[in-house]
């Protein structure tokens, strides 16, 4: 079993902290794995009971039933049956409770959702509450505005390099090359050859991510679009663009008219599914964002690359992918940097003109200036790869990782050079 210390840690941070634990995160990627096979054992380790946990799992058919709201709460009040224990409550996939008719009041506020049944059993001075669920536009910010900040959000991501590489049974030097391939969901560590990996994140695609994106927002003569838009962000990870300019794909290379507006529209619903993060552009110098343009990354590279048959595989931009989840799993913000300067061309006329850095990322009072390349053996590469950050004054640390397993080192203006791996493996790595 893979051991998911970080993430029990912060559950046992929260534990009976007064709030609702919304644990969130893209399907399959391990929330009920967190809760039932590791944080319960943990608690029954530490003297709880049996009797005091209540575990739902609201998507097994079995539990059909208890997806009426109605029917949850009187389920749950009725195994709270001593107030002098402590009792631990987990229902999973919350947002398979449907939403009912309130048969005693009339008008707008005549629903009942699991959101009336979560703040009720909140209430409740003996239990400890936690719920799953796989939307973040249902569980982040209804949720948690719902609750007045009461709520205490906690994100599962697949299984991030170190947890992968402490689990893996091959030969560990083909550790990277099978994560970079097929990414890091936990399902993955039952198949053994490339078909089985393969169908296993093709199927996942098609039967659970799409599926749940098409039933939710009752989208039902536009999958040709849906797909598309999947699979031109899939072929743009790493690169700039824009609701504009991916309109004007589908309306050069496809031959279909498709409004800014549907596009941001259905990326959203991928957001809203964990299935892709946007990373803004942020003007360093004049520390304020630039909305022209974003990045768009996959919550899990396997799935990127399954959407496109393992056909693209540059190492440079799936690289950089690993590189942004790494980071937002470690805590952090990320944006994309700009560094706007002025130089005089060969003709001697003032031009200015925009640098890239890949992550600009902020945690606390911390920040960091990370470049991904592939090698800066070269001389004259390095130098290209370090042109932004160099032009950056102030004192945060700087640092460039690369593909190759190099000694870490610092050239003369401070910047720090890693390999891959050990920025992966290594947390403490990029305060060298």
């Amino acid at each position: 079993m893979i051991h998911r210390d970080i993430l029990l840690q912060k559950l046992i941070d929260r534990k009976q902290n007064g709030r609702i634990k919304v644990i969130t995160g893209l399907r399959r990627s391990g929330k009920s794995f967190l809760l039932t096979d590791i944080y319960i054992p943990y608690l029954k380790e530490h003297g709880i009971e049996d009797k005091c946990i209540i575990n739902l799992s609201l998507e097994e058919f079995a539990n059909t039933k208890y997806r009426n709201p109605v029917e949850l709460d009187a389920f749950v009040r009725s195994k709270i049956t001593d107030s002098s224990k402590q009792y631990f409550v987990f229902l999973d996939e919350i947002q398979k409770v449907e939403e009912i008719q309130n048969p005693f009041i009339s008008g707008v506020e005549s629903k009942i959702t699991f959101v009336d049944v979560v703040l009720g059993l909140m209430k409740i001075k003996n239990v400890d509450l936690y719920i799953t669920g796989s939307n973040s536009k249902m569980l982040s910010s209804d949720i948690l505005t719902e609750f007045r900040g009461r709520g205490d959000e906690v994100q599962v991501h697949p299984l991030s390099y170190a947890e992968f590489y402490s689990g893996y049974t091959g030969d560990k030097k083909n550790a990277w090359r099978d994560y970079f391939t097929y990414g890091g969901l936990p399902g993955l560590i039952d198949c053994k050859t490339h078909e089985q990996k393969s169908a296993y994140l093709k199927d996942l695609f098609e039967n659970t991510y799409i599926s749940d994106i098409l039933e939710r927002n009752g989208i039902k003569n536009e999958r040709n679009v849906l797909d598309s838009l999947l699979n031109v962000l899939s072929s743009a990870v790493g690169s700039l663009t824009n609701c504009n300019t991916i309109a004007n794909t589908f309306k050069s290379v496809q031959k279909i008219a498709i409004s800014q507006n549907t596009i941001d529209l259905y990326i959203s619903y991928f957001e809203d599914a964990f299935l892709i993060k946007k990373a803004e552009r942020f003007d360093v110098k004049g520390r304020r964002y630039i909305g022209s343009q974003q990045k768009y990354y996959f919550e899990d590279i396997g799935l990127r690359n399954a959407r496109l048959g393992f056909r693209q595989t540059e190492e440079n931009h799936i690289m950089e992918n690993i590189i942004y989840n790494e980071l937002i799993f470690r805590g952090f913000e990320v944006d994309v940097g700009v560094v706007e300067y002025n130089y005089k061309d060969f003709e001697g006329k003032s031009r200015r003109t925009q640098l890239e850095v890949d992550f600009v990322a902020n945690c606390g009072n911390k920040r960091y200036y990370i470049q991904s390349a592939l090698s800066v053996a070269d001389e004259e590469k390095r130098l290209q790869e370090i042109n932004s950050l160099k032009r950056i004054s102030d004192s945060y640390k700087k640092i460039v990782v690369v593909k190759d397993n190099i000694i870490p080192w610092h050239d003369e203006k401070g910047i720090l050079y890693l390999g891959i791996e050990e920025f992966l493996l290594n947390p403490l790595a990029i305060d060298g």
